[in-house]
């Protein structure tokens, strides 16, 4: 181990810097006057309506967007509710907006082909610039893209993958960069990309797919994006490698990375709270009351499997019948570092552009470690395929998952490794209408029998990645024909699809299907359009 290398003193500089300049986690922006944290301003309130069923989802009061300023509203609750006859409801009703659910109004003409159809819904789903006061919504300054359904804000990893349909949409390449400056003015005002614009999302990132962002947008403007989008993704690293400085073999583990035994770096997901989460405030409460474990502890872990994008799932669970035994912070997860070593390389590329030499050959160094500890740490050589590692028990977790894709999409694989990641790809997860997430039945959404857009995508390109192009073909073909069976049958581009049996719907997790659905939509409409013009 190299404490006080030349590469980390370089790094912990940018990282003061950063620092200095009030781009942290923790820094509230001077233009969040008009922001709202519901579980914090309305606290008393917040947990009566949430405890008292007022609705169905958890989701639904956290986005509700409040009449009066938070003040104002808990003056009257505390004066009203001890009267006779007061009925939360009512007060609730009298005092907030419930919020909408994008494309629940429209209807889908299946007499349209799906490509039409996913072109019809784009308008449906854009939300313009915000202004003035949304409660919880936290302001963007440009046009962009929400999922549908319950999800009327925008989210991180989502956003990537509809940009694959929006690059092949007509003015598709406009709403890539206004969604793109919303994530840099995000990462300018709060110091990272949030898992979404919502204020009980600031403790959290998602996988950092933004670097994936810039380089698609590289695709439509030129390189010179590299450049431009350089102070904002040092400050994506700077967010993601916090505390980097401060590991040593006492002291291995902190926030968002882990030292190894070599003295190598990797990261992990990681949530800065340890309360419920807001928007499933009733089902953490539920499952820490049913549980033996510490609360803070269970609703940490619950938070980073969100940060993550996969809540929930087997693959962060020590005994899967039980999610109770989530530990996603004891992970490092192998996508989330195939990710990192990609923001890595792209911030060598933008310094070159930058005209930045010293700065690039520092971070080649750093892509090279990471490079090293994928392959040392991350690949199961036992078990033939990219694995995710728990770093307390220091072994892996046994659990195969589409996040074995990764580092091939990445191309970190060689070609021994590549191969037998395919073969395992095929074995566990290779279904009728696609790759399932893992192949455990569990009831969890992000387990069998479901399939994901976003790891469809990343399985095509990487078996593209290394020669396997009758795989990845015949994969894509798969999940094209089961989204464009179901939407003939239902009008719906749903957000995730049952793999195993083609003939239902997916199901599993926290709240009931949804459909809209952004992603689904960018890698459907991207496929069928890279078929058509045979790339």
């Amino acid at each position: 181990m190299r404490p006080f290398s030349s590469i980390w003193r370089w790094f912990t500089v940018v990282a003061a810097m950063l620092l200095a300049t009030g781009c942290t986690p923790t820094t509230k922006p001077k233009t969040a006057i008009n922001w709202m944290n519901p579980e914090k301003d309305l606290a008393g309130l917040f947990e009566a309506v949430q405890e008292g069923h007022i609705f169905p989802d958890s989701k639904t009061f956290p986005d509700c967007v409040p009449l009066a300023s938070p003040e104002e509203i808990m003056a009257a609750y505390n004066e009203e509710k001890d009267q006779p006859g007061f009925v939360l409801a009512i007060f609730v009703q009298k005092y907030f907006v419930l919020p909408t659910s994008p494309a629940s109004g429209f209807v889908a003409d299946t007499g349209l082909s799906v490509e039409d159809h996913i072109l019809q819904l784009w308008p449906i789903l854009t939300r313009q610039p915000d202004s003035g006061s949304h409660g919880s919504l936290i302001p963007l300054p440009h046009p962009y893209i929400v999922p549908g359904g319950r999800f009327g804000e925008i989210y991180y990893w989502d956003s990537y993958f509809t940009m694959l349909g929006l690059q092949v949409s007509p003015g598709g390449p406009v709403m890539i960069r206004n969604m793109i400056e919303n994530f840099a003015y995000l990462i300018d005002t709060v110091g990272f990309i949030p898992n979404g614009n919502r204020t009980y999302f600031l403790t959290r990132s998602q996988p950092p797919f933004f670097a994936c962002m810039v380089e698609l947008l590289s695709e439509i403007e030129g390189d010179k994006v590299y450049a431009e989008f350089l102070p904002q993704l040092e400050k994506e690293y700077a967010f993601w490698m916090a505390g980097r400085e401060t590991l040593s073999p006492a002291k291995p583990e902190t926030l968002q990375v882990a030292l190894m035994p070599d003295g190598k770096v990797l990261n992990r997901y990681w949530d800065r709270s340890e309360q419920p989460r807001p928007e499933s405030y009733r089902e953490d409460v539920a499952l820490a009351q049913q549980s033996e474990r510490n609360p803070k502890s269970l609703y940490r872990d619950l938070r980073s499997a969100c940060a993550s994008g996969w809540d929930f799932s087997s693959r962060w669970m020590s005994d899967p019948l039980s999610l109770a035994s989530i530990h996603t912070t004891d992970i490092l997860p192998c996508d989330l570092n195939a990710l990192m070593l990609n923001l890595e390389q792209t911030l060598a590329k933008a310094y070159r552009q930058a005209g930045r030499e010293g700065d690039a050959k520092i971070m080649d160094r750093l892509v090279a470690d990471r490079t090293e500890a994928i392959h040392k740490y991350l690949y199961n050589k036992e078990a033939g395929y990219f694995a995710d590692y728990d770093f307390n028990a220091q072994k892996f977790t046994g659990v195969p998952s589409a996040a074995m894709m990764f580092p091939l999409y990445f191309e970190v694989a060689n070609r021994e490794e590549a191969a037998s990641t395919v073969k395992a790809m095929q074995e566990y997860l290779l279904s009728p209408g696609g790759i399932l997430t893992t192949p455990n039945h569990i009831g969890q959404q992000w387990d069998a029998p479901n399939g994901w857009a976003p790891l469809q995508w990343i399985a095509v390109q990487g078996l593209y990645n290394y020669g396997f192009e009758d795989i990845g073909d015949d994969l894509a073909n798969r999940w094209v024909q089961l989204n464009t069976k179901v939407y003939k049958h239902t009008g719906k581009c749903v957000e995730k699809y049952n793999v195993e049996d083609i003939g239902l719907e997916a199901g599993g997790g926290e709240y009931p299907l949804q459909d809209g659905f952004g992603w689904t939509n960018g890698v459907l409409l991207r496929l069928i359009k890279n078929k058509q013009s045979g790339s």
